[in-house]
C-alpha cells in the first residue's frame, strides 16, 4: 500500500492488487485476512498534505487599482466557499447571503486563514489552501470538518478597514474660483452617489432628482460625512470614503450592511450660513449716479435669476418685459428688496441671496429648490421717486384754503366718491398732486375717500373733511 499510494492525485482512483509478501504474508490477520492472501483495494484519494506544507495562495482575479491591502488588525468583510481538497462543499457565506466579517491576524480565524487573507485587495479573488495543522487539526471542528482535513477557501474580498482609520478624501473637480469654503454650521445642498467599497450601489440623490440638504459639523449626518463636507467649494466634486465606525457601525442601516466602508461621490451645489446676508457686486454704474433707489420708489428692472451652479431659473430678458415693483412694499423677497436699494438707473449689479432671505426651505414648487441660494443679475432701467413714508398722495403746491369747496363743485355740502375721484385725478394730471407710484390709483383714491367718510355713509361733509397735517408741505387727504 505504501508503494501504491505514491504519486496519486486527489480524486484519483486506483485499483490496487497486493501479493501476500507485500501485505500480511503467511500469517494474515486472525479472523479477518487468511494467511497468504492476495489483497485487492479500490482506492479513492480524498486529501493529501505534508508536515512541511504552508498555506498556498492562488489569486485568480485582481482589480486594476489596489490602493490598499489587508494588514494585521484590519477588519474585513468577505464571501467564501469552503471545500475539502476533493471539492466537497462544507460551508458557504453565499448560501447564507451574508458576508463573513472579522479581524485579521489577531487570532479570530484559524491560523491558515489569518495568513491567507493578508495582502488582499478589495475586489480580489483568491483560493487559499490550508493544511490541517493550520486549520482544525486532528479533531476537526466537531461538526462538518473531519480531523486531519485540508481546507480550500475560494475568497472574494468586499471590504476592509482598520479601526484606526479616518475618512479619506479624493478631489475630483475643484473650481478655479473658490471665494469661500464650507465651515461648521453651514447649510449645504449637494448631490451624491453612495456605494460600498466593492462598487455595490446603495443610494443616490440623483435618482430622487433632489439634492440632499443639511447642516454640516453639527451631527445632522454621519460623522464621516460631517467631516468630509468641510472645506469644500461650491461646484466641487470629491470622493469621501467613510470607515464604518464613522458611518453606520456594526449594525448598518437599511441596505447598508454592518461594518461596511462607504464611498460617497458628491457634487456640491451650494452652501450658505444662517448668519449670511445678501452679497452685492456692482459691475457698472453710469457717470451720473446721484439719484439712488429708496423705500417707496417705483422701479423697473431686468434680471436673470439662477442658482449658484449656474442653472437658470427665470429671465425678464427672455420674457421681453421688465419687472416692476415698489421698493419696500413686500412685492419681492426680502433679499431682493435689500439688493435693489441705493441703486441708480443704468446700474448693473449681481445680488446673491441666501435662502432665509429668499424662498426659504420650501422654495417654489417646480421653480426654485428648497434652501437654494439665488443669484440675480440686475439692470435698473427706470426709477420713479416714491412718496414719503406713510403717504399715498401728496400736494406738490400749496394746499388751497378752500379745498373742500373746490372738490364740492355742486356746492351742496356733500362730496361723493365720483366727484372726489375726479378732483384728485385732475390734480395729478396738472402736476399739483402726486399719487404713490406703482399702486392701483383707483384703490388709493377710494381708500382716501373712505378715510374721510368717517361715519361710513358714502359721502363726505365739510365737518368730516380734514387734512393729515404731519408735514406742512406734504398734506394728504
Amino acid at each position: 500500500m505504501d508503494q501504491a499510494l505514491v504519486d496519486m492525485c486527489v480524486n484519483e482512483r486506483r485499483f490496487v492488487k497486493i501479493p501476500p509478501k507485500l501485505a500480511y504474508g503467511n500469517e494474515g490477520v486472525a479472523g479477518v485476512i487468511p494467511p497468504n492472501s492476495v489483497l485487492h483495494f479500490d482506492v479513492l484519494l480524498m486529501d493529501i498534505w505534508n508536515s512541511e506544507d504552508q498555506v498556498q495562495i492562488h489569486t485568480y482575479f485582481k482589480p486594476p487599482s489596489c490602493p490598499r491591502t489587508i494588514q494585521v488588525s484590519d477588519f474585513v468583510r468577505y464571501h467564501y466557499n469552503g471545500t475539502f481538497l476533493d471539492g466537497t462543499l462544507f460551508d458557504s457565506s453565499h448560501n447564507r447571503m451574508k458576508t463573513y466579517d472579522t479581524y485579521v491576524g489577531i487570532g479570530w480565524l484559524i491560523p491558515g486563514m489569518d495568513k491567507g487573507l493578508l495582502g488582499m485587495c478589495v475586489g480580489e479573488k483568491r483560493i487559499i489552501t490550508i493544511p490541517p495543522f493550520l486549520a482544525y487539526g486532528e479533531d476537526g471542528d466537531g461538526k462538518d470538518i473531519p480531523g486531519q482535513a485540508s481546507l480550500v477557501f475560494d475568497v472574494a474580498l468586499l471590504d476592509l478597514h482598520n479601526p484606526k482609520d479616518s475618512i479619506s478624501i479624493e478631489n475630483k473637480v475643484v473650481p478655479e474660483n473658490c471665494e469661500r469654503i464650507s465651515q461648521s454650521g453651514d447649510f449645504l445642498r449637494y448631490h451624491y452617489n453612495g456605494t460600498l467599497l466593492d462598487g455595490t450601489f446603495f443610494d443616490s440623490s440623483y435618482s430622487r432628482n433632489r439634492t440632499f440638504d443639511t447642516y454640516i459639523g453639527q451631527g445632522y449626518v454621519i460623522p464621516g460625512m460631517d467631516e468630509g463636507l468641510l472645506g469644500v467649494c461650491i461646484g466641487e466634486k470629491r470622493r469621501i470614503v467613510v470607515p464604518p465606525h464613522l458611518g453606520y457601525g456594526e449594525e448598518g442601516r437599511g441596505n447598508i450592511p454592518g461594518s461596511a466602508v462607504l464611498v460617497f461621490d458628491i457634487h456640491v451645489i451650494d452652501f450658505h450660513n444662517p448668519s449670511d446676508s445678501i452679497s452685492i457686486t456692482s459691475h457698472y454704474k453710469p457717470p451720473d449716479c446721484s439719484v439712488l433707489s429708496k423705500k417707496g420708489d417705483y422701479l423697473k428692472y431686468h434680471y436673470n435669476a439662477s442658482l449658484l451652479d449656474g442653472t437658470l431659473l427665470d429671465s425678464t430678458w427672455n420674457l421681453g418685459k421688465t419687472y416692476n415693483i415698489v421698493l419696500g412694499s413686500g412685492q419681492v423677497v426680502l433679499g431682493m428688496d435689500m439688493g435693489l436699494r441705493e441703486m441708480c438707473v443704468g446700474e448693473k449689479r449681481t445680488v446673491i441671496i441666501p435662502p432665509h432671505l429668499g424662498y426659504g426651505e420650501a422654495g417654489v414648487d417646480g421653480e426654485v429648490p428648497g434652501s437654494a441660494v439665488l443669484v440675480f443679475d440686475i439692470e435698473l432701467l427706470e426709477l420713479v421717486a416714491g412718496l414719503p413714508e406713510g403717504y399715498m398722495f401728496i400736494w406738490n403746491d400749496e394746499v388751497s384754503p378752500n379745498l373742500f369747496e373746490e372738490i364740492d363743485k355742486d356746492g351742496n355740502g356733500e362730496v361723493f366718491l365720483e366727484e372726489f375721484s375726479e378732483y384728485i385725478h385732475a390734480q395729478v394730471a396738472s402736476g399739483k398732486g402726486k399719487l404713490a407710484p406703482g399702486f392701483d390709483a383707483e384703490m388709493i383714491v377710494k381708500n382716501m375717500f373712505t378715510n374721510q367718510d368717517r361715519n361710513g355713509d358714502g359721502k363726505v361733509t365739510a365737518e368730516e373733511f380734514k387734512l393729515k397735517d404731519q408735514e406742512a408741505k406734504h398734506d394728504e387727504l
